[in-house]
């Protein structure tokens, strides 16, 4: 049985053999590195796309503006966003994509992960990395060649941390003894995807976490990727991706290469997922930087032409 069968966030994005879709922060397209970001419209939007039957809404875990990397995501702290998003949301996931482990203390990080489960009735499904901007690395005093080990001290605190009372723990970074950690998830447990490999090997993520979250890729790589990842696991964990689309007004207009997506109409994009779909991806979170159309709109015709062939599931 799956375990997080009654988690909200996970049962409502991941079921075998289906496929979910999800939308990044900021819900907005821009150009350069710096989005608006405007709060009250990003949670008119948010709203907007639960209703529409959107499964997820991810945050990005950018601590520091480098302008050689291109986007900075969301702005706001990962942890503080997702409060307020939670108390703006009802039943969709939170998810994110994702947490840089190698940066945070594990005993931070598991206080704010097992917090946001809490508080939004547990919903987050978090996403984790090791962080791919140098800058960060020596802003925090990391040394990168390191996060490795410093990746899987901080997915191996927080597991034993959710799930016992009282741990020892005495790792790198942790050295813990007669104290807990409050609050605890509901589960005692959170659904943990790696992102990338996170300088993993596929057999240490299929061992150790709860799914994999990758990057868009060819179709035949993705389905290559995806059937070894099936061979490592005994159960069914998802395999997630995002996506970047520029979605066309003009409905049957082909495929056009945009970074990490492309420019299309509705009906190749359902296509395309359906693709996607039977290669076993479970679940698509799009990212709406690169748009041309209101955002609104976007939502709008996505919600009417393209969420009925991908529905949230139902947790029951």
């Amino acid at each position: 049985m799956n375990k997080f069968k009654s988690h909200q966030g996970y049962s409502y994005m991941f079921k075998e053999n289906n496929l979910t879709l999800g939308l990044f922060f900021p819900i907005e397209s821009y150009q350069g590195s710096i989005p608006v970001m405007n709060l009250e419209q990003q949670m008119t939007l948010a709203i907007k796309a639960e209703e529409a039957g959107f499964a997820s809404l991810f945050v990005r875990d950018v601590p520091l503006h480098d302008p050689t990397f291109g986007d900075v995501g969301q702005i706001y702290d990962p942890w503080v966003f997702l409060g307020f998003l939670a108390a703006h949301t009802k039943q969709i996931a939170l998810g994110t994509g994702s947490i840089v482990t190698t940066l945070r203390h594990p005993l931070h990080a598991v206080k704010a992960a097992a917090s946001v489960d809490r508080i939004s009735r547990n919903r987050i499904v978090l996403g984790i990395a090791t962080g791919d901007r140098p800058i960060e690395f020596s802003a925090f005093s990391v040394e990168r060649e390191q996060r490795s080990q410093l990746f899987q001290e901080s997915l191996h605190v927080m597991r034993q941390i959710w799930q016992e009372e009282f741990p020892a723990i005495h790792s790198a970074n942790v050295s813990l003894q007669y104290g807990d950690l409050l609050p605890k998830p509901e589960l005692k447990d959170i659904p943990v995807l790696v992102t990338g490999h996170s300088s993993q090997t596929p057999g240490w993520i299929a061992q150790h976490s709860d799914g994999w979250f990758y990057y868009p890729r060819n179709l035949e790589f993705q389905a290559k990727l995806i059937n070894e990842w099936r061979t490592l696991t005994n159960e069914f964990k998802p395999f997630a991706q995002s996506l970047y689309i520029d979605l066309s007004d003009n409905p049957n207009e082909d495929p056009t290469p945009i970074h990490l997506g492309f420019r299309t109409g509705h009906k190749y994009l359902i296509s395309y997922l359906n693709t996607l779909k039977d290669i076993g991806v479970n679940h698509v979170a799009f990212n709406l930087k690169y748009g041309k159309r209101p955002v609104e709109e976007v939502i709008q015709e996505l919600g009417e032409e393209v969420l009925p062939n991908f529905p949230a599931l139902s947790s029951n």
